[in-house]
C-alpha cells in the first residue's frame, strides 16, 4: 500500500501573491488525491526533521542563516524568487522529516512506494546557498539519510522536474555512493545540467532536452539511462517529481502530458523491481499550472500505488 506523507506546515509556506510557488499548488493536490481511486492510500503526517539532519548536506553556517531569516510577518527575500514567511521553515524541515519518514517505512517494508507532498521544493538548493524556490537539499538530505542511517551501499536519485536539479549536483556532486540522473529542458533556468556534468566519481547523469521536444524524446533518454541505473544497482530510488514539464506549465516549453508522467513512473518501478525491490520513495518538485499540477501528480500516484500491489 503506497504511503502519502504531507503536513498542513505546506499551506504555511505562503509566497507574494503572483509567485508561482503558491499555496495552491498544495491545496491542488490534496483535492486530487481525495478522489475515491486514492481511497487505500495509507495517509500519514509528515513529520518535524530534527536540523541535524539539514547538516548532512548544508553546513551549519547556512542553517543559522536561513533560520536568522525568518521573518516574523509577511516575508523575507532569500534570492531573487526564493522567499521566506513566518511558517517557511518548518514547513521545509517537514518535508525533509517525511521523506526521511517514508525512507524508513519503505526499507522496513511497510510499503514499496510512497510519495511526499510537501512545500518548499528543494532541488535548487545549493550547499549554502537557496535558489528556484528551494531553502534545503531535500531529496540529498535523504540520500545521505538513506546511505549513512540505514548503512545502504548506493542509493539513486532520479529527477524528471523540467529544471535542472543544480542543487542536488552540487550535494551529491562528490558522493559517489549516490547516482544522480536529471533530464531537463536546456536552455533553461538555472543554466546547468549539460551532459559534460558527470560528478566527481562520474555517477552524474544530465539528460538535457531540447525546447518543445515532446514525451517521445524523452522516453528515449530515460531508457538509456535506467539501464546505466540498473548497472548501479542502487538499493532505493528516490524521486524528484517535478511535474512542470507539462505541455501546460507557464515556467518552461516541453510538451508532455499526463501519460508521460505515468509512462516515466512505470519505467522508474520496472528499474526498482530489477534491482531494490521495487523501493521508490517520490517527492514533490515543481509544477505550476494547477490543473496539470493535479492531474499529473494523481497520474505519478495511481501508478505508484497499482506497483504496490
Amino acid at each position: 500500500m503506497t504511503i502519502f506523507l504531507t503536513h498542513d506546515s505546506g499551506l504555511a509556506h505562503v509566497t507574494p501573491p503572483g509567485h508561482p510557488e503558491q499555496v495552491a499548488r498544495l491545496e491542488a493536490i490534496y483535492a486530487a488525491l481525495r478522489h475515491p481511486d486514492f481511497d487505500t492510500l495509507d495517509r500519514r503526517v509528515a513529520p518535524l526533521a530534527a536540523e541535524a539532519e539539514v547538516l548532512r548536506c548544508h553546513p551549519g553556517a547556512y542553517l543559522e542563516r536561513v533560520k536568522a531569516a525568518r521573518p516574523a510577518v509577511g516575508w523575507a527575500q532569500l534570492d531573487g524568487d526564493t522567499f521566506m514567511a513566518p511558517g517557511s521553515y518548518e514547513a521545509a524541515l517537514r518535508a525533509i522529516g517525511g521523506l526521511n519518514a517514508a525512507v524508513d517505512s519503505v526499507l522496513a517494508g511497510e510499503a514499496r512506494t510512497a510519495f511526499v507532498a510537501m512545500r518548499p521544493p528543494g532541488h535548487h538548493a545549493e550547499t549554502a546557498t537557496a535558489m528556484g524556490f528551494c531553502l534545503f537539499g531535500t531529496v540529498s538530505v535523504s540520500a545521505r539519510y538513506a546511505l549513512e542511517v540505514h548503512a545502504l551501499p548506493r542509493v539513486a536519485v532520479l529527477d524528471f522536474d523540467v529544471h535542472h536539479g543544480n542543487g542536488t549536483q552540487d550535494l551529491l556532486w562528490d558522493e559517489p555512493r549516490a547516482m544522480f540522473v536529471s533530464s531537463h529542458q536546456m536552455p533553461l533556468y538555472p543554466g546547468t545540467g549539460s551532459a559534460g556534468e558527470r560528478g566527481a566519481h562520474g555517477q552524474v547523469l544530465n539528460l538535457p532536452l531540447p525546447p518543445g521536444s515532446d514525451g517521445r524524446e524523452m522516453r528515449g533518454h530515460w531508457e538509456a539511462a535506467l539501464e546505466r541505473v540498473r548497472a548501479f544497482a542502487p538499493e532505493l530510488i528516490l524521486v524528484s517529481a517535478g511535474f512542470d514539464a507539462h505541455r501546460d506549465d507557464p515556467l518552461a516549453g516541453l510538451n508532455w502530458s499526463e501519460a508521460d508522467f505515468a509512462w516515466i513512473t512505470h519505467a522508474i518501478c520496472d528499474t526498482a523491481d530489477d534491482c531494490c525491490g521495487g523501493r521508490v520513495v517520490s517527492s514533490l518538485e515543481g509544477g505550476y499550472d494547477l490543473p496539470a499540477l493535479a492531474a499529473s501528480v494523481a497520474a505519478h500516484v495511481r501508478v505508484l500505488m497499482e506497483r504496490d500491489g
